[in-house]
């Protein structure tokens, strides 16, 4: 991917970062100083590198699983508004792409769960202002089960929209059931821009 460079191996995939991804950290760290000073920004900044390190996971779910399948993951990008595992092929088997794309949100929930078996606190008081310094716990266990559930809609090329193309390909071709994936994902967008 274009505008991305590598940090490193991890677990038999190149990771790396995409440039814009330290625009994102910049208007963070200097949109929290204005408001809050030293303290805010430090906070919102260990918030997002955590929340990325999330994703990160996440994407290691998807990877990790397509490896036991026997597909490679060469690289994984992270970009500001997620992460990209790069899989050399696509699972063959219906079951095998739905393992696949629930393995992503399953290591959000894991982490979620770890989190809150800690302690952490996702009370509504807790995380009633998110610009408030402290509870980082709270936040990244809430975050993380907002990603689960968010990654989980049924809405193509999200994790959800994967299962339900491979639910639909134990039935039909896969060029159906990516056009019926797809046109669920058109809907859903619809949906999200008119709320």
């Amino acid at each position: 991917m274009s505008w991305s460079f590598p940090v490193g191996r991890l677990l038999g995939s190149e990771l790396r970062v995409h440039a814009t991804f330290f625009l994102l950290l910049g208007w963070i760290g200097l949109s929290a100083y204005s408001s809050g000073g030293t303290a805010a920004a430090l906070d919102s900044l260990s918030f997002v590198v955590l929340l990325f390190a999330c994703v990160v996971a996440h994407e290691y779910g998807h990877a990790l699983m397509a490896r036991r399948f026997g597909i490679r993951t060469p690289d994984i990008t992270l970009l500001p508004i997620g992460g990209l595992a790069r899989l050399d092929r696509m699972p063959e088997r219906p079951a095998q792409e739905i393992a696949v794309a629930l393995a992503g949100p399953a290591v959000n929930v894991v982490i979620w769960a770890v989190l809150i078996a800690l302690g952490a606190n996702t009370s509504a008081d807790a995380l009633s202002d998110p610009t408030a310094t402290g509870n980082l716990a709270g936040r990244i266990a809430a975050v993380n089960l907002a990603l689960a559930l968010f990654n989980m809609i049924p809405a193509f090329p999200m994790d959800g929209g994967r299962v339900l193309r491979a639910a639909l390909a134990l039935g039909t071709d896969r060029v159906r059931a990516t056009r019926i994936a797809a046109r669920a994902g058109q809907v859903f967008a619809l949906l999200l821009a008119v709320w």
